[in-house]
């Protein structure tokens, strides 16, 4: 397979906005955390400790995910300076890693949506089951 330069430059606009996902969904995580802590300070609720740890663990999930992206934006830039100096084996390896990174990055994403699904899921059978 040839690679150029323009190649792993391709990435750039596509990590850029995975980024910018995934720190609005850490920012609506960070509202919910601060929305929670308030309402229990001024009402403790044996349901809002409940939440706290699917709370932590998509927060864990949110810092990998963009951890990940990170490095995969990273790495595509070292790729960028490998392919500039000819070192073309070496441009692949690292770009490929780049790619990998990228795809654990969504992985780990869909993960994260599942959980939070899940989680809204808890409140909305809540919610049903007030209504009873």
């Amino acid at each position: 397979m040839e690679i150029t330069l323009s190649t792993p430059a391709l990435l750039f606009p596509a990590i850029s906005l995975l980024l910018l996902a995934y720190t609005n969904r850490f920012l609506g995580l960070a509202t919910v955390v601060r929305s929670l802590h308030a309402s229990h300070k001024a009402a403790p609720d044996e349901g809002i400790v409940r939440q706290i740890q699917n709370i932590r663990t998509r927060l864990k999930m949110i810092r990998t995910m963009q951890l990940l992206g990170v490095i995969s934006i990273l790495l595509c830039t070292v790729a960028m300076f490998c392919l500039f100096l000819d070192w073309i084996p070496a441009g692949k390896c690292v770009f490929g890693a780049s790619l990998l990174l990228m795809i654990a990055s969504l992985v780990v994403s869909a993960w994260e949506i599942q959980i939070s699904v899940g989680a809204l899921d808890v409140n909305l059978r809540d919610i049903e089951g007030s209504k009873r």
